[in-house]
């Protein structure tokens, strides 16, 4: 049986029932009458209260009577047990009497007693009281009250409510305090970017000049006029060198495919030296030739028709003409014809790659920058534009999302946006940055995030893994946690009793 004791006497409780003498003319009863509480107990679904009711020379006066009535109590409830009633010789013929008027049926009334007991004799001994009930949330919380109806008169005089039991204030959850420490990124002495455009151009059948007004090359053209566009007016930036490279898809000759290529790149090339002022030496012209490894990510990513088959021949055929050709055979030819007519347009593509150099700024430059051009800043400089505002404050972990969002591959941005979440209580998003980072030989900062994170998860054995090898490392932040951590799970031991064992007492 699972037993969970709420309480079990290791103190007797009792009190003795003594009238003033001021109410010594209407007492209803001579002696002594003692109530010592023994346990309040749970058993899986049911609550146990034991009493026992010491006599010494009592009696009762024959047209009197006393209840002692048990009662469980809360600031929001009083919830009386069966009461125990002593009656004298006359009282007690009355109950009788009452009983058989009203045709008492103890299936339903809801008044019934422990034990009506009729006493005109001088009363010694014990009254073993033993009552059970069907247990709910709220007596997790309560009190252990006898009260007296000491003349049987209802005389509020003479009713008294005694404390036999006092429940222990509930534990409180331990709010842990954790401490985190942010790295500061190296500095960059020189700031390198760059900076990708596509661009699908269409050309006049035979010729690699771009028209500018020809079918969609407006809109293709400005993506790549945006891009340097953007670049050429900020005063920080200086343009290293543009990479254009042009693809061809793979339909046709490779010879033919390759003379596409490098009329694309030309064609890129020469129109950009026609727009902009940039040096000629800065332009580099590559030939990407046919476009295989754009058609498997895009047959990867889509969810045609013979699918795993033309990626097992774009995979295991060496060979461009060879994998022309079983693409041509596959399932006569039916997915060829669809990849022509939905995959290789796309595949005609011409790539312009920027190079180019940011300056460095100070930190009320940056803090400037970080607004309007973030990917202008260094992790560097953004570190330091946290600092300007108060620790833990929005805009300060703001700061560290930005960097983050700029730099998704950095593992310091990674950490330091981890660090952040937390600090906003956002748990699930400081696991996905920690999750991007690879933690061989990863500094003690590290480890005492996972161990602050695991932490606050619960997982208290993950914890003090990662914040003892954090504390060895000699990071003084990661002891303070390992008080932390001790002083939760003692806590949560605490509760656990409580929730398991339901100690009031």
């Amino acid at each position: 049986m699972n037993r969970i004791i709420l309480y079990i006497a290791t103190i007797l409780v009792m009190f003795q029932l003594d009238i003033a003498p001021a109410a010594a003319q209407t007492r209803s009863y001579t002696g002594t009458v003692t109530v010592k509480a023994l346990r309040m107990e749970r058993e899986e679904n049911i609550l146990h209260v034991d009493l026992d009711l010491i006599f010494n020379e009592m009696k009762i006066k024959s047209a009197h009577g006393m209840d002692i009535i048990p009662q469980l109590v809360t600031p929001e409830r009083t919830y009386n047990l069966p009461k125990v009633s002593f009656k004298g010789r006359d009282e007690y013929l009355s109950h009788e009497r009452k009983l058989a008027l009203i045709g008492y049926n103890p299936q339903v009334d809801t008044d019934k007693a422990y034990v009506v007991e009729k006493v005109t004799k001088k009363k010694n001994g014990v009254l073993n009281y033993r009552y059970s009930l069907p247990y709910e949330a709220w007596m997790a919380d309560a009190a252990l009250d006898v009260q007296y109806d000491e003349c049987g008169c209802g005389d509020t005089e003479l009713m008294r409510v005694e404390r036999l039991l006092n429940p222990i204030p509930p534990v409180e959850e331990y709010i842990v305090t954790p401490y985190l420490v942010y790295i500061q990124p190296p500095k960059e002495e020189i700031k390198r970017r760059e900076i990708v455009a596509e661009c699908f151009l269409d050309f006049v059948v035979n010729q690699t000049v771009i028209r500018p007004d020809y079918m969609n090359n407006p809109k293709e053209l400005a993506k790549i006029h945006d891009m340097i566009d953007d670049l050429k007016n900020d005063a920080s930036v200086t343009v290293n060198r543009l990479d254009i490279t042009g693809y061809a898809s793979p339909e046709g000759s490779y010879a033919g495919n390759q003379r596409l290529s490098e009329g694309r790149s030309r064609a890129l090339a020469n129109y950009l030296a026609s727009q902009y002022d940039f040096p000629h030496n800065i332009y580099h012209i590559f030939f990407g030739g046919e476009n295989w490894a754009g058609l498997t990510k895009a047959v990867q990513a889509g969810h045609m028709e013979y699918k795993n088959e033309i990626l097992d021949i774009l995979e295991y055929t060496s060979s461009s003409e060879d994998r022309k050709v079983k693409l041509k055979q596959l399932a006569g030819g039916i997915p060829y014809r669809t990849m022509l007519r939905t995959i290789y347009p796309s595949l005609r593509v011409a790539i312009c790659k920027v190079d180019y150099n940011v300056k460095n700024f100070d930190v009320e430059e940056a803090k400037a920058v970080i607004g309007t051009s973030p990917q202008n800043l260094s992790l560097n400089e953004m570190f330091h534009v946290a600092n300007t505002y108060e620790y833990g404050s929005r805009e300060f972990v703001d700061v560290f999302e930005t960097a983050v969002r700029i730099f998704p591959k950095d593992e310091i941005a990674n950490l330091n946006a981890a660090v952040a979440a937390i600090a906003r209580e956002d748990l699930a998003q400081a696991e996905h940055y920690l999750n991007r980072i690879t933690p061989e030989g990863y500094p003690a900062e590290y480890n005492n995030v996972m161990g602050v994170l695991a932490l606050l998860q619960g997982n208290y054995e993950k914890a003090e893994t990662y914040l003892q090898t954090a504390a060895a490392r000699g990071l003084e932040v990661a002891k303070q946690n390992l008080e932390e951590l001790a002083k939760k799970k003692a806590n949560a031991i605490e509760i656990k009793k409580r929730i398991d064992n339901k100690i009031n007492y």
